[in-house]
């Protein structure tokens, strides 16, 4: 049973809640999407099959805890819930991130989903599938990356449609790294006195890691 990988290295986890914690990452070849501002285009067919016994091989040689699976997008590959099932009953803690376009109820629930729910300059704001609010535990996590304040007005109004704040503890904007000045950002939320969003800057990127 093989997996198309783009990557797979060890590097200090730079997003969600679990920022600045070691990892191991996993980065599938693959994507459905084509948002505007991706850092990671060369995920978009780069990569080769592995069984995913040697993807389990190489995340017990890590000798980390931490494992995110990331892409592209992890969910177009089917083989991708073995995958999950396997780390978890190895013992590993297993966060995968997700674009928020395909549905995540198939995922094991002792795993975290981070759910990247497109805003409108993503370009892909249509593809969100909302149905996914159903299928998601207190302890995942949503994503919002902001470019602009027309972003920050359309992610605040799904948030308060959808009641997020009562189905996940931990709701996070984004600025697109050097686009939207974190400041801004920042500023917008306090304007707002948002109590139930956090502010989040993409940690790698700051110190320079992969």
């Amino acid at each position: 049973m093989k997996l198309k990988i783009n990557e797979m290295f060890i590097s200090i986890q730079g997003e969600s809640s679990f920022s600045g914690f070691p990892f191991f990452f996993i980065r599938t070849s693959g994507c459905n999407l084509r948002c505007k501002y991706c850092d990671t285009k060369y995920a978009y067919e780069d990569g080769e099959f592995i069984e995913i016994s040697e993807i389990i091989e190489n995340v017990k040689s890590s000798q980390l805890k931490n494992v995110l699976i990331t892409g592209g997008e992890p969910l177009i590959q089917e083989n991708i819930y073995f995958l999950i099932d396997s780390l978890i009953n190895n013992k590993f803690n297993v966060l995968i991130e997700t674009n928020g376009s395909v549905l995540v109820d198939k995922i094991n629930k002792n795993a975290i989903k981070i759910i990247d729910i497109k805003t409108p300059s993503s370009g892909e704001c249509t593809k969100n599938n909302f149905k996914n609010f159903n299928y998601i535990n207190f302890n995942d996590e949503i994503k919002f990356v902001i470019s602009n304040y027309e972003d920050f007005k359309w992610s605040i109004n799904v948030i308060e449609k959808y009641k997020i704040y009562n189905l996940v503890k931990n709701i996070s904007l984004s600025p697109v790294y050097n686009l939207l000045s974190p400041k801004k950002l920042a500023n917008w939320i306090l304007e707002k006195k948002l109590n139930y969003v956090r502010l989040h800057l993409q940690l790698h990127k700051i110190i320079g890691l992969k």
